[in-house]
């Protein structure tokens, strides 16, 4: 490469060598170790390994699906000792899992306007009728109904948690659903409550009403693993955003819900979480305790995150209602980030409308959340959908189960406009590369210092591998799946300029990745029972051979912000089925 090339060498390498000298004698543990695990660097900086050669550079091809000539490798060697350099310079800064990188995902396209929005939840008008005489059908009471009952008096939020707390400890064990139960929290919370209502003081439709967090969502001095053994004895510092908005809405803290390890799956470090209507198989995740605790009658409403189906999946699973809102609604400070540009935080409950109580409580901007986007929230669970336009594909519900069609059904005979829309062929797929870089990156530490191996799932599609693995994937191709990614989001700009809502099975026809990866919002709500067959807590997907009868969800997807649409025709959809309200036969 001649002089220059050699003097740029020289000046990275004399660079990374005054860069060591000057930090190691602060570098904190974690960081000696991440030096230990990279190659040795001697006095002049240079890198201590075996010599990358032109045939190293020839076998490296493959894995990028690449080719070059002999020569085109010979310059490549001359220069490839700065790009390892800076790389390995890279490893030895601290990056807490909270710092995000400068690139901030915003779902909103340059020059397109969005719908200015105030603060406004109009709840429906249905009557809760009276408090039930048994305690096993209060804790199966939506949100909704709760609600009423307590602002009326006809039972204290004491009380409520008295019982959710009695269920936890009476069946817990067979779902594994709890990590931490916080009953001094919950009780001392639920008193303040109760003084606050004899007082005239009503803080919203959650006062009163008790909920479970999911464990990657700090509660100061609660324990918050990330379901995984590297953090099993972490305590958190500080309140999440999510932590303080529930408290200030009244919600009371029943507990840290288990989360799949590291937001992956139902498999945490102590346990698998079950399903409540078979225990034969999990609950799907990684909102694996939200889900299970929420269909069980364990809590009155679990909060969940989605990066890729974590609240969708277990409310589908353990037949609860999930909602997904649009990015950037609600902040994540405070929160384990696994993939800064798709984490997002929501509810699961056993209605539709309760998702809306839920969403009011915690939407909001937050300065310390770099992706946190400043707008209003608007709903109206009274509101017509008629003449609503529902967009949806024939092909969509080709092999959906009965579930799917009589909600498809349901919102014809609401009045809505049935409107065919079709989505271009693109290798949706390789939208992933982002979530793997970026997941790679968030648990850098644990990769690189072995700690990986303490986790409990080690299969090749477990994060342990997959981090890894993404060691090799192509910078150049992270770059073009995010533009990939801005081609998406034209895309469903233009699908939402002619429809209001689109309908489907959950994950059909890509919905699921397109949609996270857009920020639109998606609402799974209960829409029937299926006979399917039990998934083997071996695998998430795998099926031990036996059948069960299950619910089934199906999905809305709204444009932007629009989060309260998607709601109110839920909520009419739910109301015609009328199969929300029917409990696993074994959690009496």
């Amino acid at each position: 490469m001649g002089k220059s090339g050699s003097s740029r060498r020289a000046l990275l390498k004399g660079t990374a060598f005054a860069t060591l000298s000057a930090g190691l004698a602060g570098c904190t543990s974690s960081a000696e170790r991440v030096v230990e695990r990279v190659a040795p660097v001697d006095q002049g900086g240079a890198v201590d390994r075996d010599e990358i050669s032109t045939e190293t550079i020839a076998h490296a091809e493959r894995l990028f699906d690449v080719s070059y000539t002999h020569s085109e490798r010979e310059q490549i060697v001359s220069v490839i000792d700065d790009y390892i350099s800076m790389a390995t310079r890279l490893r030895l800064v601290e990056k807490p899992n909270s710092l995000a990188p400068a690139c901030v995902f915003d779902p909103r396209l340059p020059g397109r306007t969005y719908r200015a929005q105030g603060n406004n939840l109009v709840r429906s008008n249905e009557n809760p009728g009276p408090l039930p005489a048994d305690d096993v059908s209060i804790a199966y009471a939506a949100v909704w109904q709760l609600s009423a009952w307590i602002a009326r008096g006809d039972i204290s939020s004491r009380r409520l948690t008295d019982i959710y707390l009695s269920r936890i400890a009476r069946f817990d064990r067979q779902l594994s659903c709890f990590v931490t139960v916080t009953a001094d929290i919950a009780r001392a919370e639920a008193d303040r409550c109760d003084v606050e209502l004899a007082a005239g003081r009503n803080r919203g439709p959650l006062h009163g009403i008790p909920y479970g967090m999911k464990d990657i969502i700090d509660v100061a001095n609660v324990a918050s693993t990330w379901g995984a053994t590297p953090y099993r004895n972490r305590i958190a510092e500080e309140d999440a955003r999510v932590t303080v908005m529930l408290r200030e809405a009244g919600a009371v803290l029943l507990g840290k819900t288990t989360a799949g390890a590291i937001a992956y799956g139902e498999r945490w470090f102590d346990g698998i979480t079950r399903n409540p209507w078979n225990i034969e198989e999990g609950s799907s995740g990684s909102s694996a305790g939200s889900g299970s605790a929420t269909g069980a009658g364990l809590v009155g409403f679990g909060i969940g995150t989605e990066t890729l189906g974590s609240i969708v999946s277990p409310a589908n699973r353990c037949g609860t209602t999930g909602l997904r809102p649009t990015f950037g609604r609600v902040s994540r400070s405070g929160a384990m980030a696994l993939c800064w540009s798709l984490d997002k935080i929501g509810a699961l409950t056993r209605s539709v409308e309760d998702t809306a109580f839920v969403l009011k409580a915690i939407n909001g901007h937050d300065h310390r959340d770099p992706g946190s986007i400043e707008t209003g929230f608007e709903a109206d669970m009274n509101a017509s959908v008629a003449g609503m336009r529902v967009g949806w594909n024939p092909t969509w519900f080709e092999n959906a189960t009965d579930a799917d069609r009589a909600a498809l059904a349901a919102a014809r005979d609401a009045g809505v406009e049935l409107v065919e829309v079709t989505l271009p062929d693109l290798p949706y797929g390789s939208l992933l590369i982002s979530l793997y870089a970026e997941a790679a990156a968030a648990f850098e530490e644990l990769t690189l210092n072995d700690a990986d191996d303490s986790m409990v799932w080690q299969e090749p599609n477990a994060w342990p591998n997959t981090w890894r693995s993404s060691r090799f994937l192509s910078a150049v191709d992270l770059v073009n799946s995010d533009r990939l990614r801005r081609q998406v989001m034209d895309v469903m700009d233009e699908v939402f300029s002619e429809v209001d809502v689109l309908i489907g099975p959950n994950f059909v026809a890509g919905l699921l990745v397109i949609t996270n990866y857009t920020g639109h919002p998606q609402l799974a709500f209960r829409s029937g029972f299926s006979e399917q067959e039990t998934r083997s807590l071996s695998g998430e997907n795998a099926s031990n051979g036996s059948t069960h009868r299950v619910p089934q969800t199906t999905s809305l997807w709204g444009g932007l912000f629009e989060d309260g649409r998607i709601l109110t025709l839920g909520r009419e959809i739910e109301r015609r089925l009328a199969v929300a309200d029917e409990r696993p036969p074994n959690f009496d």
